[in-house]
């Protein structure tokens, strides 16, 4: 099972490993929303829709649908966060 930004945990950190060029806004990827690049996500709206993530050392708010179609590997999990 591949983990996507949207099942990320607030404070988890990813590295992008695959975006679908077509269906992803050209405005998030002229924003550095590009494969190897780590994305955090930083916050979830209170009806679970935007997600605010950090990518590129910009702030960003993305939809949850397009979230869930950019695929990333887990580079800091919540537990190695709270350790430390």
């Amino acid at each position: 099972m591949s983990t996507t930004i949207a099942d990320l945990i607030v404070g988890e950190i990813g590295v992008i490993d695959d975006i679908p060029f077509d269906s992803v806004p050209l405005k998030l990827l002229e924003m550095g929303c590009l494969p190897g690049k780590e994305v955090e996500l930083m916050q979830i709206a209170p009806l679970k829709d935007p997600l605010y993530i950090k990518v590129n050392g910009s702030h960003l708010a993305i939809r949850k649908e397009t979230a869930s179609l950019i695929k990333v590997t887990k580079i800091k999990n919540l537990c190695d966060i709270l350790k430390s």
